[in-house]
């Protein structure tokens, strides 16, 4: 089934030597994992190389076991002139059970970028489904969030100064 463009999946299993000392995946290794499946997602859609501008919302809801299949779902939510938002849903599946588990969720800002590496546009995205629009609107406030938390760290940053 191919997806469209401004959707991405991709499924990795969990080897050992993705462990951390308690026997589970690290976070770290999870975490480069979703720059990737966001980096991809973005660059598809936008046609040109992206760069990572932040991670927000990074959930790790429960352990992901070594031996495990890990999905990631990505999907752009949100597009401004030069910028998207790329939500991650992160599915762990035991492969021997075959029970799914929701692991992670996130939300990356990725910039389209030029042979310069400056801001490049990007296709709009058009809500088209409910869900969709669901995302989109949500992507909108996070949008307005980030900027005001921005301002407030920039606030206590002059005020420490």
């Amino acid at each position: 089934m191919e997806l469209p463009a401004h959707e991405l999946s991709m499924t990795v299993l969990m080897t050992p030597d993705m462990a951390n000392f308690s026997g589970n995946v690290h976070g770290g290794a999870v975490l480069k994992l979703l720059d990737q499946v966001a980096y991809a997602c973005a660059s598809r859609y936008a046609g040109r190389y992206v760069v990572t501008v932040s991670v927000d919302q990074v959930m790790f809801l429960q352990p992901i076991h070594v031996g495990e299949l890990v999905t990631f779902l990505a999907s752009i939510n949100h597009t401004g002139t030069s910028s998207m938002e790329v939500g991650v849903k992160v599915v762990s599946e035991n492969i021997r059970s075959q029970i799914k588990r929701h692991v992670n969720s996130c939300f990356f800002t990725m910039v389209a970028v030029d042979d310069d590496r400056k801001p490049a546009p990007v296709p709009p995205r058009k809500p088209a489904s409910a869900d969709e629009k669901r995302r989109f609107d949500q992507a909108v406030l996070r949008k307005e969030l980030r900027k005001e938390l921005q301002q407030r760290f920039a606030s206590i940053k002059r005020a420490s100064e």
